[in-house]
């Protein structure tokens, strides 16, 4: 996959589409990661933890710096992922210790 030698939008979507797949499969990932967290963690409270939250999207926007990439579009799509991960990780507390 390199679009830079893309000639059709053909190739574009299927670069996009295989690039989707990955991205899922990463943040299935993340998710496993999240419900880890919410095993080992030893109260609720421990889930919202702001000053990770700040680095994590710091880290992802400095990042996304680092290669090209549009700051600020990854740090509010991170944003959002940070958020959606917190209330996963808080259900899946709930879940398993309710």
């Amino acid at each position: 996959m390199n679009p830079d030698s893309y000639t059709s939008m053909t190739q574009v979507r299927a670069g996009v589409d295989e690039l989707d797949r990955q991205i899922v499969a990463l943040l299935g990932q993340r998710f496993a990661h999240m419900r880890a967290a919410a095993r080992i963690k030893p109260d609720r409270s421990a889930v919202r933890d702001e000053a990770r939250k700040t680095q994590v999207i710091d880290q992802a926007r400095a990042e996304a710096e680092r290669i090209g990439a549009p700051g600020d579009v990854i740090a509010d799509l991170w944003e959002q992922l940070v958020e959606a991960s917190i209330a996963y990780e808080m259900a899946e507390y709930d879940r398993t210790r309710g």
